[in-house]
């Protein structure tokens, strides 16, 4: 006879009747969601550690050696500025001008002259073109403003000269026709005149350069002074006319970076001339009139004669 169960209580299946559960792996303990989560915080708390192939971010310079940076590369430009701005300007000024763009590589003629030099004025005298220098007065020694004789030149030995380069009223006067002499010399007595210097040579091409510097008492007396002009009597030319001075300021600004050429002008001899041409400068510059004549068999050149009176308006401005 079969046993009844009396307590009411489930009996318990037998051990080998319930079927063993499956690991879980521990990964699946943690949703995918809260997975995605937790790597987005790690990687906003540490983006290095989250991605170590990710590029290193450089830290911004402190100010300060921002600023020593900009200066030291601003310094670097200038020189190099200042470099290039030197060689170009001694390139310019040279008589070789093979290396310069846009100028002739052929010889034009010119010649070479000393480098030109202001002479200093005494401590407290304005420039002869200053606001509080109405009569355009020259402080400095008349001599001083001379223009120097070219490289390779000789001293003209027929120019008499006294001390200082002076010249005397009558050794000027011998440029010009006997008939005109008279009437020169009193207008120099009369209107203001203080002293001439004067400079002469001779440059193997066979010209013969003389510069005369006339001073006056100011500008509105250099201005009596009438015989550096069209019809000039000037000594063995039969009559003076204007000269092509266009091309000439062209060409001398632009080679020899003259300032404007005001007060100046240009005379020559027309053909057909006698054994020789002249050529005639005026320079009025203020209380001074400059008079530079060149003279040369056959004919006087171009290049170095406009050259001439560039460089002595230089010394007068």
């Amino acid at each position: 006879m079969t046993e009844q169960n009396t307590t009411g209580a489930v009996p318990a299946p037998p051990e080998d009747a319930v079927p063993a559960q499956a690991a879980v792996p521990a990964q699946a303990a943690v949703p995918a969601r809260d997975e995605a989560f937790a790597r987005a915080e790690a990687f906003a708390a540490d983006p290095l550690a989250a991605n170590p192939f990710a590029a290193p971010e450089v830290p911004a310079a402190p100010k300060d050696r921002r600023k020593l940076f900009a200066a030291l590369r601003w310094t670097a430009a200038v020189l190099v500025f200042a470099a290039v701005g030197t060689g170009v300007a001694y390139g310019v000024t040279q008589p070789e001008r093979t290396d310069i763009p846009g100028l002739s590589t052929k010889a034009d003629g010119r010649w070479t002259y000393p480098a030109l030099a202001k002479p200093t004025l005494p401590p407290g005298a304005a420039l002869p073109f200053a606001k509080d220098n109405e009569g355009g007065i020259h402080y400095a020694g008349l001599a001083q403003l001379l223009l120097p004789p070219p490289t390779g030149s000789t001293p003209d030995s027929t120019l008499k000269l006294e001390k200082d380069e002076v010249v005397a009223p009558d050794t000027f006067l011998a440029e010009y026709e006997d008939s005109v002499q008279g009437k020169m010399k009193d207008q120099f007595t009369n209107e203001g005149l203080r002293q001439i210097v004067g400079r002469g040579w001779l440059t193997p091409d066979g010209t013969r350069t003389r510069v005369y510097l006339l001073r006056y008492h100011s500008s509105g007396f250099a201005d009596t002074f009438k015989e550096c002009n069209v019809g000039m009597h000037l000594k063995g030319t039969h009559t003076i006319v204007d000269a092509d001075w266009t091309k000439a300021k062209g060409k001398a600004q632009g080679d020899q970076a003259a300032p404007p050429l005001g007060g100046v002008s240009l005379y020559a001899e027309p053909a057909p001339v006698g054994d020789e041409q002249a050529k005639v400068g005026c320079i009025r510059s203020g209380d001074v009139v400059g008079v530079v004549l060149q003279t040369r068999k056959g004919e006087v050149a171009t290049v170095p004669f406009h050259q001439t009176v560039i460089l002595q308006h230089q010394l007068l401005r």
